[in-house]
């Protein structure tokens, strides 16, 4: 088959790589439809999360038809699907919680001990990332192996178009989940930074979950746009002086809750990022926390911090004495996707959630390498890339 691998920084290349196989009763055998390209697929481009190895397959964001399936599996040939990018057992002691993300079965044991290491726990399995995350091949291919098929995917009814539910896999319930986190109350205002696909769910999640007001901050004119229409007010960075703005607008108190949106690789010439970025092209540092600090030190005393942006590594001047003193709760974490995809294929069904306003571009699966530059260098314009198997090339 066909499958974008991975080969080093801004190196990615589609190859013909062997068919995936049943390994495990529990397996079934998807053929894609559509899959698409994350800001988080954008960190292993620019090679900042560790252990990704050559000709690794990338992708995690994808749905198809069922093609075959294990004795166990749940699913039927031919019924399409919405595959969660967390792989979880949906037996462990995480996932009877509902904790899918931290699943404990789902990173093979081979692939745990550098994340005991690094983290204290091993991480949990997810496609196309890392050997952290299980070394599992992605979706960003004709054909993929989805382990423990009775819990994670999603039947999806006929007649529904790919593109109004493919984000279930991902970024839906990641802004989803990231604005459950920010703990909402009616009248609450709540600032968002960064207008990123992940960002502008959150922004649309906030206001249904009953923000009264949401702040969106971003440099992009286009993203804070798209902000604007779900009712967001802007605020853009290299125009304004952010905690300023948020200040003004708050009458001096804060935001009730911030989430953050951008993650390890900030951007902005601000003095702590430029000195991040130094650190981290020395291999004195790993992560740009420049949103995260902002967000800790603009948040109400007694406010709520959402995290929902890849963090990998370590933090520097890290505002712990802002975040204690202010008495801030903060929540963060790898999304918990199955406990979020039926009550919001339900929302798509009734109209309650808008997906495809996000995308900007359709390609060839041949084209991923071309995808993944435009949604790198472009991020204005390219919000977010839909890959299509079979799709004739323009």
């Amino acid at each position: 088959m066909r499958a974008l691998t991975w080969h080093g920084k801004h190196d990615v290349r589609m190859e013909t790589v062997p068919d995936p196989e049943i390994l495990n009763p529990r397996d079934a055998i998807i053929r894609i439809t559509s899959t698409a390209i994350c800001g988080s697929d954008l960190h292993l481009y620019d090679a900042y999360i560790p252990t990704l190895e050559k000709g690794d397959i990338l992708g995690h964001e994808f749905m198809g038809v069922v093609e075959d399936v294990g004795p166990k599996s749940s699913l039927r040939k031919g019924q399409r699907v919405v595959v969660p990018f967390t792989i979880s057992c949906g037996q462990c002691f995480h996932c009877s919680k509902q904790q899918y993300s931290a699943c404990e079965n789902g990173n093979p044991v081979e692939n745990q001990e550098l994340g005991q290491t690094l983290y204290g726990e091993p991480m949990s399995g997810l496609f196309g990332y890392t050997h952290l995350t299980g070394g599992y091949p992605g979706g960003q291919a004709e054909y993929v192996r989805v382990p423990f098929s009775d819990v994670g995917p999603i039947v999806i009814p006929d007649g529904v178009p790919d593109e109004d539910v493919l984000f279930l896999s991902d970024i839906l319930p990641t802004g989803w989940m990231a604005a459950e986190n920010a703990d909402i109350e009616p009248g609450d205002t709540v600032a968002v930074w960064g207008c990123g696909p992940v960002g502008l769910f959150a922004v649309q999640s906030a206001f249904k979950l009953g923000a009264h007001r949401v702040i969106a901050i971003d440099h992009f004119p286009h993203r804070l746009e798209l902000a604007a229409k779900f009712g967001a007010e802007t605020i853009n960075f290299e125009q304004t002086d952010t905690y300023e703005a948020l200040m003004e607008m708050t009458g001096g108190i804060g935001p009730d809750a911030v989430i953050d949106a951008v993650g390890l690789e900030a951007h902005g010439l601000f003095v702590d990022n430029v000195v991040d970025q130094v650190k981290a092209s020395t291999f004195l540092g790993t992560d740009r926390p420049h949103a995260l600090r902002q967000a800790i030190v603009a948040c109400r005393k007694g406010g709520r911090v959402s995290i929902p942006g890849v963090y990998g590594g370590l933090l520097d001047k890290f505002p712990a004495g802002a975040m204690m003193e202010k008495g801030l709760t903060v929540k963060t974490g790898q999304t918990h996707v199955q406990r979020y995809t039926a009550r919001l294929l339900e929302m798509i069904g009734e109209g309650e959630l808008d997906t495809t306003f996000l995308i900007s571009h359709r390609l060839t699966l041949e084209q991923a390498p071309e995808g993944y530059r435009m949604f790198h260098d472009e991020q204005d314009s390219c919000t977010k890339v839909v890959l299509k198997p079979g799709l004739e090339l323009a």
